[in-house]
Formats: structure tokens, sequence, C-alpha cells
């Protein structure tokens, strides 16, 4: 279903799925559909997929599932037909970003002790900028900056975090589902916090977003608890507010959120009516069009719709293969874009 207000253009997604043999026959089907929902173009992949980026010369770049097996897991670069051109292994989780230099923004994780942040083996997050030479730039380690978190949480934000970890997280301590490099907007002129290549990133487990200071690693911004619920993709706007898809995983219903961060508020709001029939539990997340409009990802339902700010669903699309796993996000490309992907596959 689409209405007159829809941004229009073409919507890429895939579903996810446990083990390469769940899905069909261990195979993930990667689509790009039309605003009627037919399919425009097809990948698929002898491997277990979930975050694809459709790149200008019309190559997909896609990272496998988080579960994996080690020596399967990384990033791919095909081609159109489905051809592999580029591959980078790491032990890649949830995000990766495409710079504006080509390097790539990968976050990783890595099992290990980590005392100060409690006993026994942690699962902790690992940032990395790598060339497509394959050069490691920078690194960035989540266990090392676990006090700069808990300073800008703050008394009883601080002692949620820990309580947290206690009772409920004790090895997946953080599960970092997003890595942003920070782009210029109007936060940057009013707080160096959130200046351009600064990481914004996704504490799931703490119910956290922060900000990473790229120069120094330090965390320098940090909010959530008490307010989001298991957050997916929070994404800082060009007006200098962040958009976070808040999942309500133990609240049992979901809305979507626009954040000013530096009053730490929430000022825009979008939940279904009844709010249960809203509800991803995991995966999921919403991109900014440029219309204004929201493309949101209801990940566990394999369903995609697009919102006006006021609130108005203009398009609506479910997906029709109930037989694979929930969509980890979607991102909807404009005509032009998506132009040399077409001539290259001959259409």
């Amino acid at each position: 279903m689409a209405g007159a207000q829809v941004y229009e253009g073409y919507t890429l997604f895939c579903h996810t799925y446990e083990r390469p043999e769940d899905g069909e026959g261990g195979v993930a089907h990667m689509h790009l559909i039309d605003m009627d929902g037919k399919p425009l173009h097809e990948w698929t992949a002898q491997t277990a997929v979930q975050y694809l980026t459709l790149l200008p010369d019309g190559n997909l770049l896609y990272s496998t599932r988080d579960r994996s097996p080690i020596e399967k897991t990384g990033l791919r670069e095909v081609d159109p037909a489905g051809n592999v051109v580029w591959s980078y292994h790491c032990r890649i989780d949830h995000d990766y970003r495409v710079l504006d230099s080509g390097n790539l923004l990968i976050h990783c994780v890595m099992d290990k002790m980590a005392p100060a942040i409690g006993p026994e083996l942690k699962r902790c997050p690992y940032f990395i900028e790598v060339t497509r030479q394959k050069q490691v730039l920078w690194e960035w380690f989540g266990e090392q900056h676990f006090e700069d978190l808990r300073r800008c949480l703050g008394g009883e934000r601080s002692e949620y975090v820990l309580e947290r970890i206690r009772a409920d997280y004790p090895f997946d301590w953080a599960h970092n589902n997003t890595g942003q490099s920070l782009p210029d907007t109007a936060a940057a002129a009013r707080d160096q916090r959130f200046a351009p290549g600064n990481i914004l990133f996704s504490y799931r487990s703490l119910d956290t977003i922060g900000v990473i200071e790229r120069a120094t690693g330090e965390i320098v911004w940090a909010w959530g608890p008490g307010v989001l619920d298991g957050q997916h993709q929070p994404t800082l706007m060009p007006d200098g507010r962040i958009l976070v898809f808040d999942n309500g995983t133990r609240r049992r219903w979901s809305r979507v959120l626009i954040v000013d961060p530096l009053a730490e508020e929430v000022v825009w709001e979008y939940r279904a009516e009844p709010q249960e029939a809203f509800f991803s539990a995991y995966i999921s997340g919403a991109q900014l069009l440029p219309n204004g409009n929201l493309l949101v990802c209801e990940g566990g339902a394999g369903h995609l719709f697009e919102v006006t700010p006021d609130k108005q669903v203009v398009w609506d699309y479910r997906s029709p293969h109930p037989s694979q796993h929930g969509i980890y996000r979607a991102t909807r490309y404009s005509p032009e874009y998506v132009q040399p992907l077409l001539r290259r596959a001959g259409r």
C-alpha cells in the first residue's frame, strides 16, 4: 500500500536467521523491491546475512550474521550477479559503515576477561577502521571505556547499568548494534561532543546510546536508562536530533523516537493504536528519508512501513517470506541511486 506522500524509491532488505542451515536451504535472499513490493533485483548467498548496503556503483556490500561460523564471518562485496569481488574476514557484529574516505568502520566483538566490568568471560564491543587494502588504521576497545560510560550516565543511571550487567547480562554486557560516524550537523555547532567523525553507539543490553570521541577514544555522552528498552539503530539526523527504534523488549510494545541529545528528552514519538499492534522485541530500525518521512522496519514481524511526521502511514509492506526469520534493517534508495545497478544488470 502506498499513499501520495511517499518518498519514491527502492527498498533493500534481507531476512536474517540464526544459522546458515536455517531458512531456505541455508541460502540468504537479499531483496530490492519497488514501491508496489515487486522484486527489482535479488542476490543470494550461502551464509546467514545481516546488514546490507547498496554501493554507488551497483555492487552490494553485506555482513554475515553475528552467529555465523567464525571461519566464514566478515564483510563481502558482490557484483549484480552475486560474484564476490572483495571480502574482509573479521568477527563482525551487527553494524559497519562506509566512510567518506572509502574506508570501513566495522563493529566487531571480542570475548575476553574484563575485571573492571565483572568476573569471568565477557563479550566486549570492538571497533576498527580498515582501508580497502585491509590495513587497520584505528581500534577501540569497549571494556577500556566502561568508567567513561558510568561517568557520563552518573548517579542512578550508572547504578542501573551495573545492575543490568549483574542480573541480566553478565557475559554479553553491551551488545552494541550501531556504529555511526557522525556527519556534520546542527548538534556539532552547539556541542563538540557531537563533532563530525565521532561515533554513535547503541548498547542494547544496557538500554543506552552514546558517543565516542574519535580523537581520544573517550565516551563523552551517554543517555537512555529509564527511557529506552532494548533499542536499535540510533542515527544522528541533520538537525542534530537522534532517531532511534525503541524496541520495548520488556514492556512488549515498540515505538520510534526522536531525541534532543542536548536536552536529553524525547521530542517526537510514533507508536501504534493499540500500542501492542506494533512490536518487535529484537532487531529493527528506522531511516530518515529525504522528504522527512521515516522508513520503519518492524523486524521481528517482517513488516516495513513509511510514516509521515504527523504519524500517517503512507506505505505498508509485509514480507511474503514467512518461513524466514525477521528483517534486521531496511534501506530506501532513490531511483537515481539505483540506476548503476540496473544498467549493469541489463534492465
